[in-house]
């Protein structure tokens, strides 16, 4: 059976657990080899390990720091050199501690902006040239409600990183559609990822669960989903887009609006 994605080649950073995992699986599921790029060496080479069992040897664990222009570079020469091309790239990655404003200091809004906003940057800068001699190139990064369309308390250099994810989308997808690139973004809401279980605790799960018309937070692998299309030819007229997929959360002009059936 031909898949959406068969024989593509895909780099998703943040592919250690959580949504990036769904991601890769998602990738791998539509027929792409993929490598993923993460810092966290024990859950990198487990995931790895596990899903290489599952789909044939198709991914490969490269540990680095996406903030690192020399480790963009690396993964990037990495996957061209393993497989002779790279098509599809999707920077995942990102950070989210809760701190107000006047807390944070200068290193950890450093950190967030680095990782969060300048990772996706270097990720597409590094693999523009062979994008561009190819003519041909599909980019995902993953932004979030938070930001582009709501925010919350303590995050505001999360909620910085990812409006400026968007606008570094919009002005990319301008200067590169005459390279056959699309890039666009995916917005999340609520995910239950590994981090919201173990960040935020079942409460908060529960407060956000009855704010959402779908009654509940999207999986990891809904948002992988999202990502396969966005990285297929079934979406080659869509770009310069940030796609929400938050299960209506930000519909709701009032949360007495969001209706539950009583269980």
């Amino acid at each position: 059976m031909n898949k959406r994605l068969s024989n593509k080649i895909a780099i998703v950073t943040g592919g250690a657990r959580g949504i990036g995992k769904g991601i890769v699986k998602s990738l791998l599921i539509n027929g792409a080899k993929v490598i993923f790029f993460d810092l966290n060496e024990e859950d990198g080479e487990k995931t790895e390990s596990e899903l290489n069992v599952q789909f044939d040897k198709c991914v490969t664990f490269f540990k680095g720091s996406v903030s690192s222009k020399k480790d963009n570079e690396k993964v990037v020469n990495l996957a061209i050199s393993k497989y002779g091309r790279l098509d599809i790239l999707c920077a995942n990655a990102g950070i989210y501690p809760l701190t107000w404003i006047k807390d944070i200091t200068e290193k950890e809004w450093d950190e967030v902006i680095n990782i969060n906003l300048k990772g996706p940057f270097l990720l597409l800068q590094s693999a523009l040239n062979h994008f561009m001699q190819n003519k041909y190139g599909k980019v995902i990064f993953t932004s979030s409600i938070t930001g582009t369309i709501v925010s919350a308390s303590g995050h505001a250099h999360y909620a910085a990183t990812k409006s400026g994810l968007m606008g570094l989308v919009k002005t990319a997808a301008i200067e590169l559609s005459q390279y056959n690139i699309n890039i666009n973004a995916i917005v999340p809401g609520n995910v239950m990822s590994d981090g919201m279980k173990l960040e935020r605790g079942d409460e908060y799960i529960k407060s956000q669960s009855k704010s959402i018309p779908l009654g509940r937070l999207a999986s990891t692998d809904e948002i992988g989903k999202l990502v396969s299309f966005l990285a297929s030819d079934e979406a080659s007229y869509i770009t310069g887009q940030g796609i929400t997929i938050d299960g209506g959360q930000t519909i709701p002009e009032n949360q007495d609006e969001v209706f539950h059936p009583k269980s």
